[in-house]
């Protein structure tokens, strides 16, 4: 038991810090002013049907109406049935009981699925299945077959919902499990009656927040201590794990210390670090990492490191060392959606093969759900992370007002160029005594020397003054030509 969490809690948002070996792994964040929605269960009221997408928007209360594709409707085909069209299923003022899979992202309302899961610490219960599935995450074909058994064992005779077996129930007793079970159809139960007694769009179940989403999802054997940096939160998360997990309030450590708790542990520096599109590898080599609407890229190159031997050493060392260093990232920067990986090319397949094994090992430490494709054709690493809520990047940042996301600007000579284009339009549709050039300090320098003659050129091509004027609020990219 060597892992720690960390959690900074202040009136305006809650920061969470999983450490694992000392190291920071993985950072969430939810702010009071817009916590995420994932995992909430709405009556919801179909607003729009869209055959063509075979989708519909359903409004449930919130300023966006949200998604539901037909795929996610529990009813759109049973098992060996052929999948019935949308317009079979929903109609336009139906009444549907949702729950929130991905929050909404960027332009994109929240996605919706209608196939209900309610997580416990033990398990999560479906109640429209009926099967009984076992997290990957515990091997042992034994232990698996115990564990099944110890939950059929505790069903009741009458059970109509399926289950799974959440890693965390590996050293389960009957006892727990039976009382993870209690908790989950009581919830159930709960939300069935509102559900008949409320009118639609209204909120029927909340989901935790972050702070006791942690002590559910994320304490485990491996965790040593919890340090918590606010009394009332302490005092809130020791009840809760009092009451649905005993053994995890010992290990909840009130943090009183003078130094801000993420600064003791080098969380702040990570943060920064994280935000960076360059990842520095101990070797020399370093990663650039790109995020875009529609999928992040990582490119792998070997930067000052030389090698040992030979060039193909040198790579594949890089190569080794980028594929734990990815893994990491992923987690650390909660990337999701599809992600490409282009690692620095090798001719060997026994060193493709030794790489994608070690990124795979890497991955295993990651909750979240992985589909690895291999090399591509091109060498490319293809692969998708699930995304349910917004990357690092998203939550703490916004578009850059100068450049519009582009992570470049237009030159100032260009900018200088567009200018004397823009005057002569405007001399040529408007009588004016004279044109003055509002624009950024570095643009009127450049005027003022380098294109000072073509400047002149122009005044005396249009014959009228043309005077200039720096405007210190301007960007680089902005400039106005006033008629005087």
């Amino acid at each position: 038991m060597n892992n720690e969490i960390l959690v900074n809690i202040t009136p305006q948002e809650t920061r969470v810090a999983i450490l694992e070996q000392g190291v920071t792994q993985e950072l969430h964040i939810e702010r009071t002013s817009g916590r995420g929605i994932v995992g909430n269960i709405y009556n919801g009221r179909v607003s729009r049907v869209l055959p063509g997408m075979q989708s519909a928007f359903v409004d449930i209360g919130l300023d966006r109406a949200a998604f539901l594709h037909v795929a996610d409707i529990r009813d759109s085909g049973q098992e060996g049935d052929a999948a019935k069209p949308i317009e079979k299923l929903l109609y336009e003022g139906n009444s549907i009981l949702v729950q929130v899979i991905k929050d909404a992202i960027g332009t994109k309302g929240a996605r919706l699925s209608t196939q209900i899961s309610l997580a416990g610490r033990l398990l999560v219960f479906l109640p429209q299945e009926s099967h009984i599935g076992i997290s990957q995450r515990i091997e042992d074909d034994s232990e698996r077959e115990l564990l099944r058994e110890k939950l059929q064992h505790i069903l009741p005779a009458d059970e109509k919902g399926g289950y799974i077996i959440r890693t965390m129930a590996e050293t389960a007793n009957e006892s727990d499990l039976r009382a993870d079970l209690e908790y989950l159809h009581r919830l159930w139960r709960d939300i069935q009656q509102q559900s008949i007694t409320i009118a639609a769009p209204v909120l029927l179940y909340q989901d935790l927040d972050l702070s006791h989403r942690v002590l559910r999802d994320f304490v485990d054997e491996n965790t040593a201590r919890i340090f918590v940096d606010s009394r009332e939160n302490y005092q809130k998360l020791v009840r809760f794990a009092q009451n649905y997990m005993t053994f995890i309030a010992e290990r909840i450590t009130l943090y009183t210390g003078d130094r801000p708790l993420f600064d003791l542990h080098g969380v702040e520096e990570e943060i920064e670090k994280s935000l960076a599109k360059r990842v520095n590898l101990k070797s020399g080599g370093y990663l650039i990492i790109d995020q875009t609407e529609a999928l992040t890229t990582m490119d792998v190159n070997t930067g000052g490191f030389i090698g040992v031997r030979n060039f193909d050493d040198t790579i594949f060392k890089t190569n080794l060392e980028a594929a734990q260093v990815i893994a990491r990232q992923l987690r650390l920067r909660n990337l999701g959606g599809i992600i490409i990986i282009d690692f620095i090319d090798m001719d060997s397949e026994e060193h493709k093969n030794a790489v994608l094994a070690e990124f795979n090992k890497a991955l295993l430490k990651d909750r979240t759900r992985i589909t690895v494709n291999g090399f591509s054709a091109l060498g490319l690493v293809e692969m998708t992370r699930k995304r349910t809520r917004e990357s690092l990047a998203h939550v703490l940042c916004e578009t850059c007002p100068t450049c519009q996301g582009r992570g470049e600007i237009r030159t100032a000579q260009t900018i200088c160029y567009e200018i004397l284009r823009e005057l002569l339009r405007e001399a040529r549709q408007f009588e004016a005594n004279e044109f003055r050039i509002l624009a950024s300090q570095q643009v009127i320098d450049l005027f003022l020397d380098e294109e000072s003659q073509s400047l002149a050129q122009l005044g005396d091509f249009i014959a009228k003054p043309i005077s200039l004027q720096v405007e210190e609020s301007y960007t680089q990219e902005q400039y106005d030509v006033i008629l005087m």
